[in-house]
């Protein structure tokens, strides 16, 4: 069965939806904040919702999210009298030409990342959690709570701010999530809003230097852009001029920034050529019985259907004809977004197994649609999780509803295929 809390379209009779049948939203997507991209250049939109009463902040401490204690299914969120000590009150004071102007790489930047509002008042909230309330937010017409993602992992001249902080929240009953497995068992939108913030973080956490010249960067636009200084204020005294720094061939160009990376990757089931058998493989590292499908990183200059069959046939051998794309999945860890494809063998010896080419997969096999069928009503787990109630030991098991390999399986066993291609 589906994840629950995934956001489904309103039912309609579309050329597209009469073909396909409705689109298939996947764990980690369907954020119910509006991001509002083309505002996180405002500074004073920026500085009126990190300030307003209504603003929330998820904290990640070595990218682990805050999490309700007693259900960490649920995010937790600090209120701006919480993270202000260690953030500064303001700190969108500035424009990006200002920050620029004033850079000093001697002085530690806290991860400030701006994820959206929640205009339709979608995620619940309680005066416990913030500790504030207050009018709602709102700025050229866009209405409800501002929702910001806050670096607090203990580092630099930070530390004991973002110590403080941590101790403030485990005080009013949060806690941060262990990280595994995966972050599989958030609610999902809230999964959503913590795929953004962790990307985000992870990013810029990963991208202190710039790629072309190596020097130290700068975080800009809510924490979505970096770009390389052309000054730097470190070592100067006041008064004193900013220091040039190293010419760079990203400053007054076209290419003068940084923008957080998507690694695109194909995950696929492959039917046989008659529809009744599905090809699944395993890694050494799953758990006995445990097959999923295949998948592998799209390469520069090669579209996702050459991606598709690419893969297949350098994994376990089997040659593909046709593909089509059947729905996509963020995943942030760190920054790839899941491209799921369901695709049809080539018959006769295009069904053949052979894993010579690639030591990736341990073992790979053709699987009929009714046994599939069976480990998808007992036998989905998570990699680190039992087997559910009911399995038989030695039965085929699968990754769980959370996991898009799961609902690709789930369309070819349910007849997408067949009915639609």
């Amino acid at each position: 069965m589906p994840v629950p809390d995934l956001p489904v379209l309103p039912a309609e009779d579309s050329q597209l939806s009469r073909k396909f049948g409705p689109e298939t939203a996947n764990y980690f997507s369907g954020s119910p904040l509006n991001r509002l991209s083309f505002l996180r250049a405002d500074v004073a939109f920026l500085r009126s919702a990190f300030s307003h009463p209504r603003a929330r902040f998820l904290l990640l401490r070595d990218l682990a999210p805050l999490v309700q204690a007693d259900d960490p299914a649920r995010l937790a969120f600090a209120a701006h009298t919480d993270v202000a000590p260690l953030t500064g009150a303001d700190p969108f004071a500035l424009t990006e030409e200002e920050m620029l102007a004033r850079y000093d790489s001697s002085e530690e930047q806290v991860t400030i990342v701006f994820l959206g509002v929640d205009e339709k008042g979608a995620l619940p909230r309680s005066e416990a959690e913030t500790g504030e309330s207050g009018e709602e937010f709102g700025y050229r017409g866009f209405k409800g709570s501002p929702y910001f993602a806050v670096d607090v992992t203990p580092t630099g001249q930070k530390a004991a701010a973002a110590e403080e902080l941590i101790k403030s929240m485990a005080e009013k009953g949060f806690a941060f999530h262990d990280n595994s497995p995966r972050m599989m068992g958030l609610i999902a939108g809230q999964a959503a809003i913590y795929g953004q913030a962790r990307a985000l973080v992870d990013w810029n956490r990963r991208t202190p230097f710039c790629a072309q010249c190596g020097q130290p960067t700068l975080s800009v636009q809510a924490g979505t852009k970096r770009v390389c200084p052309p000054t730097d204020r470190a070592g100067t005294s006041t008064g004193e001029a900013a220091r040039e720094r190293r010419p760079c061939a990203t400053r007054g160009r076209v290419s003068n920034h940084s923008f957080p990376r998507t690694d695109p990757t194909a995950i696929m089931a492959i039917v046989s050529a008659d529809g009744t058998r599905v090809l699944l493989g395993r890694q050494r590292r799953y758990p006995p019985y445990w097959y999923s499908t295949l998948a592998g990183f799209q390469e520069p200059g090669e579209s996702i259907e050459e991606a598709v069959r690419r893969e297949v046939w350098e994994e376990s051998g089997v040659r593909v004809g046709r593909v089509v794309v059947h729905s996509s999945q963020p995943w942030p860890f760190p920054a790839s977004l899941m491209i799921g494809a369901i695709g049809q063998a080539l018959p006769g010896e295009g069904e053949r197994i052979y894993l010579g080419h690639d030591a990736e997969l341990e073992d790979a096999k053709w699987f009929p649609i009714e046994e599939v069928r069976q480990a998808l009503a007992t036998g989905t787990s998570g990699l680190g999780e039992p087997a559910p109630q009911g399995y038989v030991e030695g039965a085929l098991r699968l990754p769980p509803p959370t996991a898009i390999a799961n609902r690709l399986i789930t369309a070819v066993v349910e007849g997408w295929v067949q009915a639609k291609m």
